[in-house]
């Protein structure tokens, strides 16, 4: 979306240097990233910017009511809530796709969360996009932060006043996760460890992991577990239970990924959000819905939901459960980016840290996603160029 950044890149790109930037970004932990790593970064101008940061301050207004978590107590399941709750999130992600209105370029939230994202290796891809090709020095992927200060605030955030031996980051078999190169890239930078969650020893109120044979205790948890996950396995043998009371600090409380979800938007008023109505709602389905996404409240990365809906997905839903879905007024996303054969979508995820006492979430990082097809997902974009995950460098 900057002219002059995006022809430089491009007439600096060559399929031979693709080749080559990938295999870095593999070689650099001897891991092979899973997902499609996208040719190119997104430039951001200054009026798209401000655009942005202007909703995502209306969305950070709503959050950060007093009042909020109690408006957001319907979105938490009762077999999951997770005791010692924290004040606020750790962790938010809102995620904006580029739309064009009215004749001009605007965002709309997608989709929002109170969980982490890839903050460690949005940092590895800025700095690798750097390493390849000359880009602006007065453009940015972090907000008011080199790298290494970036650094010291996700130290803070994770690890807080801890010996890192005593953090870990849960997750159920983390290695075997598609983000695995996200925990390869924390546990170097913050002495972390990716610990698997049927691997956590329960004596008493007390965790423990082990490493080299030691039983390790664990005093703060950085969490990467997503219920809807966990929920699905069927076989997973765990001493550990997110929902017992044990003596541990929670480093991004799981309770925050139900109260900053998809359940919070119909309660957020912005141009910026679409409109959103939860399916127990309506006492009669719209007439256009072809206008609309069906979205589950609580899947992750885009299961379930269901692009060109029917008359017939709505009523399949029984009605005790319509509580938990949404019907989304679409969008539709502008290609934007110029790729050297058509334009390419994106959608922007803005990344805030929250430390507790903070009187609002810090704007730190950001992750990209391009795509051809329908929807942001791999699925949607099988077999294409230009597409998968990016960063933004912002002017």
């Amino acid at each position: 979306m900057i002219a002059s950044a995006r022809q430089q890149f491009n007439q600096q790109f060559s399929e031979e240097k693709y080749k080559k930037f990938i295999a870095d970004l593999n070689n650099e932990f001897q891991y092979k990233i899973p997902f499609r790593v996208a040719e190119s970064p997104v430039f951001v101008d200054k009026e798209f910017g401000a655009k942005l940061f202007k909703a995502a301050g209306e969305i950070i207004d709503v959050i950060v009511k007093p009042d909020f978590k109690g408006k957001m107590q319907g979105a938490l399941p009762a077999n999951v809530r997770v005791p010692n709750e924290t004040a606020n999130a750790l962790f938010i992600a809102l995620d904006f796709a580029v739309c064009t209105e009215n004749g001009e370029r605007v965002p709309r939230l997608i989709e929002m969360q109170g969980f982490p994202s890839l903050f460690g290796y949005q940092d590895f891809l800025g700095n690798k996009f750097r390493e390849y090709y000359r880009i602006p020095d007065d453009l940015h992927f972090h907000f008011g932060l080199n790298s290494k200060e970036y650094w010291q605030r996700i130290r803070e955030v994770i690890v807080k006043d801890h010996d890192p031996d005593h953090v870990i980051l849960l997750e159920i078999n983390p290695l075997q996760q598609n983000t695995a190169i996200d925990f390869l890239i924390t546990q170097r930078h913050l002495g972390v460890t990716p610990v698997h969650l049927g691997d956590v020893i329960v004596r008493g109120r007390k965790l423990y992991y082990k490493r080299k044979g030691i039983e390790i205790p664990v005093h703060r948890i950085y969490n990467r577990v997503i219920f809807d996950e966990l929920l699905a396995q069927k076989d997973l043998k765990t001493e550990f239970h997110l929902t017992e009371d044990v003596d541990v600090e929670w480093a991004g409380h799981p309770n925050w990924f139900f109260y900053i979800s998809k359940y919070t938007m119909p309660f957020v008023q912005s141009s910026a959000v679409p409109e959103c109505k939860f399916l127990n709602e309506y006492t009669a389905w719209p007439g256009n819905l072809e206008d609309y996404v069906l979205k589950p409240l609580f899947s992750f990365s885009g299961s379930g939901v269901i692009f060109h809906v029917t008359q017939a997905d709505l009523d399949a839903i029984p009605v005790a459960e319509r509580k938990n879905f949404m019907l989304q007024r679409k969008v539709h996303y502008e290609p934007v980016i110029q790729a050297p054969d058509g334009l390419v979508k994106t959608e922007i995820r803005l990344l805030f840290t929250w430390n507790e006492g903070e009187p609002r979430p810090q704007l730190i990082t950001n992750l990209a996603r391009l795509s051809r097809g329908d929807m942001i997902g791999v699925k949607y974009n099988k077999d294409k160029t230009w597409v998968g995950g990016s960063v933004c460098f912002f002017e």
